[in-house]
């Protein structure tokens, strides 16, 4: 049997394949994509998010959250997730087909009524794996996990290319989103032994809800918050300035999952298992809290540092405009990922009432600040929210110290001196490539030497943390 240790170790490597391996394959789809289509196909798509989202929010109800959480899950509790999760997703596709008119109405886009129907019909494809998500999430199938992701996306974003090749527009989009949901769901009855059989019985449903209603307070505030600032531009603005936003906050989205995302899919399992040991539940807390520093500051300072080259290289200066709203979004970006690392200290330690209210008010305090800046535009609309995703780490902390004792001096010492050296890796890079001209050449240099310089500046200053990764990284090549 592995320690937990190992299996952690081993779960932050998949992890990382998995997140590294789906950012890059998306990045590659996305260049193709943004390079056929326009703002406007991607607006009128980004419209609908929300919708699809809260959605599937709703269908999942915490439930797959709760099977984690459980000490030992039967094939009673997945099942009956399955078949909640199922009725409950074609119930809201009626709901939702029914009022696609309403939707086109409120953003004035007749075009949104056929879309939304179809692209509605992800997140019914979506429930059939909501409990086998579920249990490759409990047995820590990060390698399994990121074999269909890629897959899915590879299959699913090829035929969005060949689509916007044909002229199809936004419908290349929405034919990429409901593919990737099927596949991902259907591919994982391949790798999960557990299947759904036809005797429902919802009673592990009621025992579960009492943790996995606030989960799905909290997850349904989670995505009204993620597609808040979409959600109002679609409301205020046209479709193109949504799209605009829509290019920047999906690049910045990609650089920040590539951290969180490889975080997410251990962390949660492993606190869980450590609630008895809160000196150990401490220390693994940290290690991650580093981790997560060791990657995210890089990560997303070097994206705003090379934003403006990127989107005109990559994928032409039509999407300019977009450039200072992933500098902005970056900023952000950065600490995003520690924001799921102290909320799944939460979920681990079975203290869903306190994520549910920070989130919710997380919630409030954004879309205050949201309201009040309306009147200078977009710009400093986008520059409010992502100071405000830095500043609300702060709450994050002080119920991770009532939790497990973690003080702002320790979380301090954890993170600062990464981000420290990262900002300063920026600024030397900056400054030593600002007088090349040429484009693309601009472009890799300052990625090659923005790399460079961290990795050297990390050793240099005996990080434990760069040796722990390259001592792992050495040990899975013997």
């Amino acid at each position: 049997m592995e320690s937990l240790k190992e299996k952690t170790a081993k779960g932050l490597f998949w992890g990382a394949i998995s997140s590294g391996g789906m950012q890059l394959l998306n990045v590659v789809i996305g260049i193709f994509l943004a390079r056929l289509l326009t703002p406007d196909d991607y607006g009128v798509v980004g419209m609908l998010a929300i919708f699809s989202a809260i959605a599937g929010n709703i269908q999942d109800s915490g439930f797959s959250t709760a099977l984690v959480n459980l000490r030992k899950a039967t094939a009673r509790d997945y099942n009956a997730v399955f078949w909640f999760s199922t009725l409950m997703s074609i119930t809201l596709y009626a709901l939702l087909f029914a009022c696609a008119p309403l939707i086109a109405t409120f953003f004035h886009e007749p075009t949104l009524i056929p879309l939304s129907r179809f692209i509605f019909l992800g997140f019914v494809l979506a429930a059939l794996g909501v409990a086998h998500s579920a249990y490759m999430f409990r047995n820590l199938m990060n390698k399994q996990k990121a074999l269909l992701s890629f897959t899915a996306l590879l299959l699913s974003g090829t035929v969005g290319i060949v689509m916007a090749l044909r002229g199809m527009g936004c419908w290349s989009l929405a034919w990429q989103q409901v593919l990737y949901i099927g596949i991902v769901s259907i591919g994982k009855y391949a790798f999960v032994p557990w299947r759904p059989s036809l005797k429902i019985d919802f009673s592990p449903i009621r025992r579960m809800f009492g943790f996995s209603n606030k989960i799905l307070i909290t997850t349904m505030a989670n995505t009204v918050s993620q597609n808040l600032l979409t959600f109002i531009f679609g409301r205020l603005f046209n479709a193109r300035v949504v799209g605009l936003f829509n290019q920047a906050y999906k690049w910045n989205t990609m650089a920040s999952q590539l951290v969180a995302g490889t975080v997410a899919q251990v962390a949660q399992p492993v606190f869980s298992q450590l609630n008895d040991d809160p000196e150990r539940q401490l220390r693994a807390f940290r290690k991650m809290l580093r981790f997560t520093a060791f990657l995210a500051f890089p990560a997303m300072f070097g994206l705003a540092l090379v934003a403006r080259e990127f989107i005109i290289v990559a994928i032409s200066e039509k999407w300019t405009d977009s450039v200072p709203l992933l500098q902005m979004l970056c900023v952000g970006g950065a600490f995003l990922p520690f924001h799921t690392l102290y909320q799944n200290l939460m979920i681990g330690r079975g203290r869903s009432d306190v994520y549910m209210w920070c989130t919710i008010a997380q919630i409030i305090v954004q879309t205050t600040v949201i309201i009040a800046t309306y009147r200078w535009g977009i710009n400093v609309m986008v520059a409010a929210f992502s100071l405000l995703m830095v500043a609300w780490v702060a709450v994050w902390q002080h119920f991770a110290r009532r939790a497990i004792g973690l003080s702002a001096l320790m979380a301090a010492k954890d993170t600062m001196p990464y981000l420290a050296v990262a900002a300063a890796v920026m600024a030397i890079t900056w400054l030593v490539t600002k007088s090349i001209e040429p484009m693309v050449v601009l472009l890799v240099v300052r990625i090659v030497v923005a790399a460079l310089l961290y990795l050297i500046a990390m050793k240099l200053l005996g990080s434990k943390m760069f040796d722990e990764c390259m001592s792992y990284l050495l040990k899975r090549k013997k």
